[in-house]
């Protein structure tokens, strides 16, 4: 412990900390699932009083509905937690949420559907990105532009008889092309 050091972690801290986690998971799609099924598990049960009348949304699906929604917010924390998994889960959430329709009042009155199919396609959508290349001292490596030369597909080659240094950016009219002439 330094001098300078109060010797207890601040909210920076486990701001940090919470970021750093939530960089390495689906953690929107996640928390899309799971408030969807939030709606679609409490509207078959809610009971809204509006003075002397009660208006009770209880329908012969509730089992179905309450079924649904403890799935998807399980399937929201799967993705959180396990996010090997995220694809498995994404497609489950999609699926439960198109069931929701016919079975939960319409999917939670449509609240509950589309944050389900939302979560369930930012899931299927998510790819955890690439550690950052780490240099013998333990630091970040500086990073560099990649060459077409580097094996990635997504780079265009260069043309045959092109010079492979030469960019559409450069300052030449041509963009560093051979002419034809």
């Amino acid at each position: 412990m330094s001098a300078e050091s109060t010797g207890s972690r601040g909210f920076t801290y486990w701001r940090l900390r919470f970021r750093a986690w939530r960089g390495t998971r689906p953690f929107w799609a996640g928390l899309f699932t799971l408030l969807g099924g939030l709606p679609i598990a409490y509207f078959p049960y809610a009971q809204l009083h509006l003075g002397n009348l009660t208006l009770a949304m209880s329908t012969t699906a509730g089992a179905g509905s309450l079924i649904i929604g403890v799935l998807l917010v399980t399937l929201g924390l799967t993705m959180w937690f396990h996010s090997i998994v995220r694809v498995f889960a994404g497609v489950a959430a999609i699926l439960l949420a198109l069931v929701s329709i016919p079975v939960s009042n319409i999917g939670g009155f449509l609240l509950g559907f589309l944050l389900a199919l939302l979560g369930g396609a930012l899931s299927i959508s998510w790819v955890p990105g690439r550690p950052p290349a780490r240099s013998a001292v333990g630091r970040e490596a500086p990073r560099r532009a990649p060459e077409p030369d580097d094996g990635d597909p997504f780079l265009p080659a260069p043309r045959e008889g092109e010079n492979p240094n030469v960019t559409d950016t450069t300052a030449h009219a041509n963009g560093g092309r051979k002419s034809a002439g």
